[in-house]
């Protein structure tokens, strides 16, 4: 099993976590936010968290809240991520009813390695097919497209979709696909198809919504869409990044589905999971995630 976590991501900082929320850093603000996974007591006095943090959420519901500002802060703002010398990212950020502010640090540690495969398959592949399922604000469709992929983002929310648009402009990038669109009913569509792409990487959540009312469930569905992605993704000179955030789930759950549905292409997948460590000396888990490249 491996550990990942983000190696270079300055303008972000996990400073605490615990009693079931976290005290971070996205540029120059500071929040706290809930926290599901920090089970533990927090390393730093309650004390000493209000008096860091610029705006706390309060929960008003198991899926809405409101946000309570606790220092002079804007509602919106950018912070800008480095792929490499020649290439960074950048993001608008903002206080949500639903508790996030437009994306998942940790998943920067995944950002690198798609960078890096796009790259790398470009020199067989002029422009190598990337397809990313689930892609909120579009970190990693920022990343395949900077290396050069002709990337297809689908997000079943077109709110969503018009933030990542908006973080491809912040990014001086262009030319990315937007589909807002169900997942499944677009692998099972592509399937069909006989599509092939160089690259795939699957977020999904463990729950949500097509746009047309479509359900997803992880445990019902999640074997069902690793077996279309199989199929979807090129035999040779391709990857697959697979995450999953649900408590309970395992890095050996998607060990076995890479190996079910990509037999020897598994073998030397990277399985383990995402964490972030704190400066208080914590670290939080924040997932599992399947590497097949």
């Amino acid at each position: 099993m491996i550990l990942l976590r983000p190696e270079h991501f300055t303008a972000y900082e996990l400073i605490d976590c615990g009693d079931f929320e976290k005290l971070e850093r996205f540029g120059q603000y500071i929040t706290i936010r809930p926290e599901p996974q920090a089970v533990w007591s927090r390393r730093l006095s309650l004390k000493e968290w209000d008096r860091m943090a610029h705006v706390r959420f309060v929960p008003k519901s198991s899926s809405a809240g409101t946000w309570q500002k606790l220092r002079e802060m804007p509602d919106q703002w950018h912070i800008s991520y480095s792929l490499s010398k020649l290439h960074k990212i950048t993001f608008r950020l903002g206080l949500t009813s639903f508790k996030h502010v437009g994306i998942f640090p940790e998943q920067a540690a995944n950002w690198d390695f798609i960078y890096e495969r796009v790259n790398r398959i470009s020199k067989i592949h002029k422009q190598p097919r990337v397809l990313n399922l689930f892609a909120y604000t579009g970190g990693a469709s920022l990343a395949a497209r900077a290396a050069g992929a002709d990337i297809t983002h689908l997000d079943a929310i077109r709110q969503v979709v018009t933030w990542a648009r908006e973080n491809m402009e912040l990014s001086d990038l262009d030319g990315i696909r937007w589909l807002v669109e169900d997942a499944m009913t677009f692998v099972r569509r592509e399937v069909k198809r006989g599509k092939r792409y160089h690259g795939i990487i699957l977020d999904p959540p463990a729950y949500g919504h097509g746009p047309n009312g479509e359900s997803w469930k992880l445990e019902e569905m999640i074997n069902e869409m690793v077996k279309g992605v199989a199929e979807l993704l090129e035999p040779e000179h391709s990857f697959l990044v697979l995450n999953t955030y649900s408590l309970g789930f395992s890095s050996l759950i998607i060990r076995n589905l890479l190996e079910e549905h990509f037999g020897n292409r598994a073998s030397g997948a990277q399985c383990g999971e995402l964490y972030l460590p704190a400066t208080s000396g914590i670290s939080l888990p924040l997932g599992v995630v399947g590497r097949i490249s």
